[in-house]
């Protein structure tokens, strides 16, 4: 077990796309993934870490797509949603069966299945060692799960903004199309909009710097590097305001 006067980040908001939880299947849940990912965030919350987390729902519905198709784009957002709730739903169930302490705080109401989305309740949930999960993003149309995971770092004041993905890093070109992309330790969020680097929308990217939010990227299909990722350094990439 770490020592908690010598965390890296005391206080942590996990952002991961629905799409992580699909595993090696092109649609829905992998039990498997969702246990291995349910048990790493178990070793933080063991160390010290208060851990808030933020899940897309790109694996079981997508409002922009859905709006691509002909439906109503305030419609679609509002389905993925309710996809993000789904998936926070088998997160929570998942940390649950290890014996971790978790909630669900929903931006929209749904009072029969999980709590409202309240700051000061879902803060103090964090102080009492509890994970958060915070779902259905901001609760308004337009605002990616990015938007919605850098307003509720800022909100939840984390020391670190974790955002999982399937690459190790920020390239300066996709690595897997291009040789010679350079993988950045280190980069200002100046430098991640004037090059357009594919990190977060500019919503989110713009708000971390304004905010001073540092902001981790990192590959969360290698086993153990979420925990890596907040207890150890030089892992992935990080970026400073």
């Amino acid at each position: 077990m770490a020592d908690k006067k010598a965390l890296k980040y005391r206080r942590v908001l996990l952002k991961m796309s629905g799409e992580v939880l699909m595993g090696h299947q092109s649609f829905g849940l992998d039990a498997m993934t969702i246990n291995r990912i349910a048990a790493e965030i178990g070793q933080l919350c063991a160390a010290g870490v208060e851990v808030a987390i933020v899940i897309g729902g790109g694996n079981l519905f997508r409002g922009s797509q859905l709006a691509a198709l002909g439906m109503e784009r305030v419609t679609g957002d509002h389905m993925g949603m309710l996809a993000t709730l789904m998936n926070a739903l088998a997160m929570q169930d998942a940390l649950q069966k290890i014996s971790v302490d978790v909630r669900v705080l929903s931006a929209l109401t749904v009072d029969q299945i999980c709590e409202p989305y309240i700051r000061r309740r879902a803060i103090r949930h964090l102080e009492k060692g509890r994970v958060v999960i915070c779902a259905a993003g901001t609760g308004n149309p337009f605002f990616t799960t990015d938007s919605a995971a850098s307003l509720r770092a800022i909100e939840l004041e984390v020391d670190a903004l974790l955002k999982a993905t399937k690459v190790d890093g920020v390239y300066s070109k996709d690595p897997k199309r291009y040789d010679d992309a350079v993988k950045y330790e280190h980069l200002s969020y100046q430098q991640v909009l004037v090059d357009g680097l594919q990190v977060m929308d500019a919503t989110s990217i713009v708000m971390c710097q304004e905010n001073e939010m540092p902001l981790v990227v990192f590959d969360m299909t290698k086993e153990g590097e979420i925990v890596r990722a907040v207890l150890e350094d030089c892992v992935g990439t990080v970026i400073h305001a």
